[in-house]
């Protein structure tokens, strides 16, 4: 099971929870032998506990010496001294020796004090007989084994009727018995207060151990989770689905924390009160074990009946759950659409259908379960009462006692809750591996764009360093050089190449910028050069090092990225613009912000930059989160910046001064722009234009008006000549 590697890394934890389920189901399982004891021996017996009774009178004891052979008539002159009344006291070598005592005195005492019609005759004349020499051992053996034979039926009879004689004894030795029995109840009933309060504890640790293993469980695989996700990229995340990677890290992971607490806590201790009490059950009475075992395999046929019916739902259950978060999060996503088409009643109607299929399935499991517990209830039931029926025969016949009886019964259900605990959690489990099946499946997937082999990615980041820094000496741009060499991609589900053969170089401190009609290819090279996809053929390189031996966040450290959709964090204005470095400073913020054309509206707000930034930027315009957008990437110390369509919300004038402020603030830093406007970059220093994922056109603006069909049918479709000659249209 997946469950079950969970623990390794926790097998400490496991081992302790294990040590205090034992100490705990000991407990547990003395505390039926006690009450057996209050009723048998406390109530019944008057709190005396042996045969091997601490006081005796010199009749019964002289008795006891002639019916015992000389062994045992050795061990009993040992076991007790005179007392200054004449009696007979138990001593320390008694006390060691009390389990032969119990054998040796029972016969005396039951002959002791039994009444003047009991087949073993008159005792002080077979004393006599026995003082004056006129009956030897022999014959008062076979009179002993007379009288033994017509005592009763089983060693439980006649061991009642010596605890009664015991009892006997201890009043014809002038003891209190009323005063005997309260001793032995209080000392019993403190005892069972003891097991009890320890079993707490006990319970109390085990729960504190499993919880925090559980939430340590839990805190691991999000965490794993959420650094796997993040390596992921846009294709690895389609191929599971967002809706679904949210699943697996929240509901899947709280499901697998919560059945790991109940493995510690029952599971582990199943076994353990299973074992325990069948043990004690066949200590009490082994012939009425059957009664047991037919409840036993009731228990499992009702656990099997269910887990065939609800297990296949089980499984549907994660599905349908998936499927309810992926269309609560499309109609959350895409309210505005819907308002706009006034489509809100057939969302709710397929909101409703994958809900009412969720609560379908879940109603017909918790049907089912709900089932199991009656029927359980109904096993334990008819157990007690066939226990209580053929128990009540055997207390009738002498075999146990009422007490013994109490104690078998509470032993069953130990023994019959154990499995039921064990079908319960077995219900659980498949639905809860199905959930660790589904997060494994994301820990095991392997991100489409990985890092290089340490020693290959600290060898091209040296050499990274070392161009840059040859750069700079010889008094050139800080930008970076970023070359496509015959590059061509095709998405992992597709056969058909979004880039075919494309080479181009973007020189260090240029802005060089690329053009096309949708669905061209522009944003890809974007991304390739960011690595969130690899090329399929040829190489990216950055100042001569192929972006694929370098480790990702050395790459992205020498890159500053706007995606084509504006995407700001929940926080302030302040903490969007600073992402790159926490640390980074007031004046650098306000620079940024000066020259991404947003410190204007930042400064109209009452924070300033402190202000609160909703999820996603939502309550900002488009024009300005994406301003913000720009902001946050010219923070960064980046030696080329990548904007992918980013100048799309903003009017024609701060389109303009946004460039003039950009141009101003980097001008030793390479650009690469991705744009729909010809205004917005017919003054870059290359121009790429793409058409089906191929180069149609490489060069100036000039250049590609002259000898480019495509660029100039684009710059003519939103430009007129007039506005092509005379400069940018404001």
């Amino acid at each position: 099971m997946h469950l079950i590697g969970y623990f390794r890394r926790h097998k400490a934890a496991v081992a302790i929870v294990f040590a205090l389920l034992v100490v705990q189901a000991a407990a547990d399982l003395a505390l039926p032998g006690l009450t057996s004891q209050i009723v048998d021996v406390g109530i019944q017996q008057s709190g005396v506990e042996s045969v091997a009774v601490d006081e005796m009178t010199d009749r019964t004891f002289e008795l006891a010496c002639a019916l015992a052979p000389a062994d045992d008539e050795a061990l009993l002159r040992a076991s007790y001294d005179r007392a200054d009344g004449g009696t007979w006291a138990l001593n320390a070598e008694g006390r060691a020796h009390r389990a032969e005592l119990e054998r040796v005195l029972a016969l005396p005492l039951i002959a002791a004090h039994a009444p003047d019609e009991a087949p073993v005759g008159s005792l002080d004349q077979m004393m006599a007989a026995y003082r004056a020499g006129e009956l030897d051992k022999q014959r008062v053996f076979a009179l002993a084994d007379a009288a033994r034979s017509q005592l009763g039926d089983g060693e439980g009879l006649t061991g009642q009727q010596a605890l009664a004689a015991a009892r006997a004894e201890y009043e014809d030795a002038g003891y209190d018995l009323a005063a005997l029995q309260m001793s032995f109840l209080l000392r019993t009933g403190a005892a069972m207060l003891g097991l009890a309060a320890l079993g707490m504890a006990v319970s109390i640790c085990v729960g504190l151990v499993a919880a925090r293993t559980g939430a340590r469980i839990g805190y691991e695989l999000r965490s794993a989770l959420f650094s796997r996700v993040v390596s992921f990229t846009e294709g690895d995340i389609g191929r599971f689905s967002a809706a679904s990677l949210i699943t697996r890290g929240t509901n899947d992971i709280q499901l697998i924390q919560n059945v790991s607490v109940m493995l510690l806590r029952m599971v582990l201790s199943a076994p353990i009160l299973a074992v325990g009490g069948i043990v004690m059950v066949m200590a009490t009475n082994a012939s009425m074990g059957w009664i047991i075992v037919v409840a036993i395999a009731c228990v499992f046929a009702v656990i099997a009946v269910v887990f065939k019916v609800a297990m296949p739902k089980f499984r549907v259950m994660q599905q349908l759950i998936d499927r309810v978060n992926l269309v609560a999060r499309e109609m959350l996503t895409g309210m505005p659409v819907i308002r706009a088409f006034d489509r809100q009643p057939y969302e709710e109607a397929r909101f409703d259908e994958a809900s009412t299929r969720l609560m379908r399935t879940q109603l017909f499991t918790n049907r089912v379960m709900t089932f199991m517990m009656p029927a359980m209830m109904l096993i334990m039931n008819a157990t007690s009462v066939a226990i209580v029926w053929v128990g009540g025969a055997y207390v009738d016949a002498g075999v146990i006692q009422t007490g013994d009886l109490i104690a078998f019964i509470t032993y069953a259900m130990v023994v019959i809750m154990s499995f039921l605990m064990l079908g319960m959690v077995s219900i659980m489990l498949p639905r809860a591996d199905v959930a660790a099946e589904r997060v494994n499946e994301v820990l095991a997937a392997e991100p489409a764009v990985r890092d290089p082999e340490p020693a290959v990615g600290q060898a091209a980041a040296a050499r990274l360093a070392a161009a840059a820094e040859a750069r700079i000496a010889s008094g050139g741009p800080r930008g970076a050089e970023i070359a496509f060499h015959d590059v061509s991609f095709a998405y992992d589900d597709s056969d058909e190449r979004v880039l075919d053969s494309v080479s181009f170089t973007a020189r260090p401190g240029q802005t060089l910028a690329i053009i096309g009609s949708t669905g061209s290819g522009k944003s890809t090279i974007v991304k390739l050069i960011e690595r969130f996809y690899d090329v399929t053929g040829g190489s990216v390189t950055i100042d001569g090092v192929d972006v694929r031996e370098l480790p990702q966040a050395v790459l992205r450290a020498q890159l500053g990225y706007v995606p084509q959709k504006a995407f700001l964090f929940s926080g302030t204005i302040e903490s969007n613009v600073a992402y790159a470095d926490e640390a980074m400073g007031e004046a650098r913020v306000e620079q940024a912000l000066a020259c991404a054309q947003a410190l204007g509206f930042v400064n109209e707000r009452e924070d300033g930059v402190d202000a609160e930034v909703a999820q996603g930027g939502s309550n900002v315009s488009g024009g300005q989160r994406q301003r913000l957008a720009i902001a946050r990437a010219l923070a960064a110390d980046a030696r080329a910046y990548l904007l992918d369509d980013s100048f799309s919300a903003l009017d024609y004038q701060t389109d303009a001064a946004l460039r003039q402020a950009m141009a101003a603030t980097l001008g030793d830093v390479t650009q690469v722009i991705v744009a729909q406007r010809v205004s917005t970059i017919r003054h870059a220093d290359a121009i790429v234009v793409l058409d089906e994922g191929r180069v149609a056109g490489l060069g100036t603006h000039d250049e590609l008006m002259e000898r480019c069909g495509e660029y100039r049918e684009i710059a003519l479709s939103q430009l007129s000549a007039e506005e092509l000659a005379g400069g940018d249209a404001a």
